[in-house]
């Protein structure tokens, strides 16, 4: 999987669940914790993300991750590429399906 892949599965997640956990995000996006880490401290120094940190008890910090203007406007553009790679694809998958049917 490519980093801008990544990135916008990342970018997704967190636009849809802010609040969830760094242990929870890494296993819901199939990452290690430590790539999980990488990415998320990429996106916040690109001034994608926001980290804001909170407490909801004694014993535990939280974060809460949410994108900035600039993180959705990243976001929205890695999905128009995403989307025309996938078009391409199926194209290529289409011509190669009739040129076998030929």
């Amino acid at each position: 999987m490519s980093l801008n892949q990544d990135n916008l599965d990342l970018l997704r997640t967190i636009s849809k669940k802010s609040d969830i956990s760094q242990r929870k995000l890494a296993e819901e996006l199939g990452f290690s914790l430590g790539k999980l880490n990488y990415l998320l401290k990429a996106l916040k120094k690109k001034g994608l993300v926001k980290i804001k940190n909170f407490r909801n008890n004694k014993k535990k910090i939280n974060y809460i991750y949410t994108l900035t203007p600039k993180g959705l406007t990243k976001k929205s553009l890695l999905t128009v590429d995403f989307m025309k790679r996938k078009i391409k694809e199926y194209e290529e998958l289409k011509k190669e399906f009739n040129n076998k049917n030929d």
